[in-house]
């Protein structure tokens, strides 16, 4: 049980992030260490999100931590099998010792004259440590538009993020608000239940074929074997980097690998003509993330559900339902938003006070910006893991994550093993660094394909992106420059 409130480091957050640090700690014999969680269990994204049909859309070989082999059932699998894995590495690594739950950061500022961080958490007493690690993730502060009329609703409304536990939709009439990646898995999990189902879609969205195997027994046991999941996930590995030569390099090859699979499977499951051209996005496929499925235009085809396209979308929402441009007034039970989540400019949700009384919102206050998407000038000892740029489209995220872990530990090693207390990036290192990124930008479909994502801050700079193979990130991460950071 922990009882102290004064800590070497401290992660805030339980998901892959921060249980990725964790693990790398305990590697580095670093033990006395604490991860917050603010809500009332540990894990992160695959234990908060449960609504129906939520499932990885990478690989799941691919999708784990790199020193833990796991018998997955299945190539794609479904957020019961993520959390029952998650809650296996907290069991291997034992790492439930060292989480507070319902400790949610309020701030965190950096004591000069102690040189260290004091964090304010809600309703509990201050926490004091030598190094933050920021692992609250992209995706985990929901968003809900301010619809007009919004509170007036007297149905049942929730964020996807927020799915009531055993809620059932039976006969019930429905609307769900976003056509993204988490609508694309519950359309088709729902469809089968409501009585009528309205969507209601922002844009359209590319669609490919999710290419899911069943894995069977004897294949699932050998998983189990530690070389035979590491040669099954670098395979996986390199097959998915090519992907970067379409979205970065070569317009020819992201059309023949992506554009002409998704246009094929959009005409061949969507007979309607003008359901079609609705379902047809007006930007170039890989500029917003490509939805994995092979469901989802069936189930928008059925005849009880309807979808209001940009042009047609809410006036209003009303006590008993949802009013469209068009003068269509829904009677509805339930209202489902689907509406994502504030991953570019809300990186960071609490606030962070560095040197100086150095305000990361105010450094931020154009884009979010950090050397290696990982710290900040002015904010010493301060490492935010899947930060600024280190986003992924084309592999999986925990490989990044995995990146940043090399560049962290040597950063903490260094000081420690050097009787130095702070480390930081250099200005001069962070700008070069940023200008490179968004230089290299400039050549990708998230910067050139036409549309406006959620990749994107709201000054229009691609922010969640990284542009380019992920190998190279990671070999950026792996080679430690003393010249680039100030260390006192």
């Amino acid at each position: 049980m922990i009882n102290s409130h004064n800590f070497q480091v401290v992660v805030i957050g339980s998901g892959f992030g921060g249980q990725a640090a964790a693990i790398n700690l305990k590697k580095q014999a670093i033990h006395d260490f604490v991860m917050l969680e603010r809500r009332s269990f540990a894990g992160g994204t695959w234990l908060q999100n449960r609504y129906p049909g939520a499932a990885v859309d990478v690989q799941s070989p691919l999708y784990s931590l790199s020193n833990l082999p796991y018998q997955w059932s299945q190539m794609f699998v479904t957020q019961p099998e993520l959390a029952q894995y998650t809650k296996s590495v907290f069991n291997t690594f034992n790492l439930h010792a060292h989480v507070k739950l319902n400790h949610e950061v309020v701030d965190a500022h950096w004591d000069e004259d102690k040189q260290h961080w004091q964090i304010n958490i809600q309703n509990q007493p201050a926490i004091t440590t030598r190094f933050i690690i920021n692992a609250t993730g992209p995706l985990s502060m929901p968003v809900i538009p301010d619809f007009p009329g919004k509170n007036k609703f007297t149905g049942v409304s929730f964020h996807t993020n927020n799915w009531p536990d055993d809620f059932s939709l039976k006969d019930k009439k429905v609307a769900i608000i976003g056509s993204g990646a988490s609508a694309a898995q519950i359309i088709p999990a729902i469809v089968d239940e409501v009585r009528t189902l309205a969507v209601f879609q922002r844009s359209a969205h590319w669609i490919i074929p999710r290419p899911d195997i069943k894995f069977s027994t004897w294949v699932q046991k050998l998983l189990g074997i530690k070389w035979v999941y590491s040669l099954l996930r670098n395979a996986i590995y390199w097959g998915l980097e090519t992907r970067v030569i379409g979205f970065k390099y070569s317009k020819w090859v992201l059309n023949l690998f992506a554009g002409g699979p998704a246009r094929k499977q959009l005409k061949n499951q969507v007979a309607d003509l003008e359901l079609r051209k609705k379902l047809t996005p007006d930007f170039t496929i890989g500029c917003k993330r490509i939805i994995l499925s092979n469901t989802y235009y069936p189930a928008i085809s059925r005849k009880h559900v309807s979808l209001f396209a940009k042009d047609n979308g809410i006036k209003t929402i009303t006590p008993s339902g949802i009013d469209t441009e068009d003068g269509t007034s829904l009677d509805l039970d339930v209202i489902i938003y689907s509406t994502g989540y504030d991953a570019t400019d809300g990186l960071i949700s609490y606030p962070v006070t560095g040197k100086n009384g150095t305000q990361l919102s105010q450094v931020w206050s154009d884009y979010p910006r950090a050397y290696l998407g990982t710290c900040v000038p002015d904010f010493p000892n301060y490492f935010i893991v899947t930060g600024p740029n280190t986003g992924i489209g084309h592999t999986s995220a925990i490989f990044v994550i995995e990146a940043q872990m090399h560049y962290i530990m040597q950063a903490i090693n260094y000081v420690t093993a050097h009787n130095k207390t702070t480390i930081q990036p250099t200005q001069s290192a962070e700008t070069r660094y940023t200008n490179m990124v968004h230089k290299e930008m400039t050549r990708t479909v998230w910067h050139t394909g036409g549309c406006n994502s959620w990749y994107k801050s709201a000054s229009g700079k691609v922010i969640a992106m990284f542009p380019g193979f992920s190998f190279v990130f990671k070999r950026m991460c792996q080679r430690f420059k003393l010249s680039d950071h100030d260390i006192q």
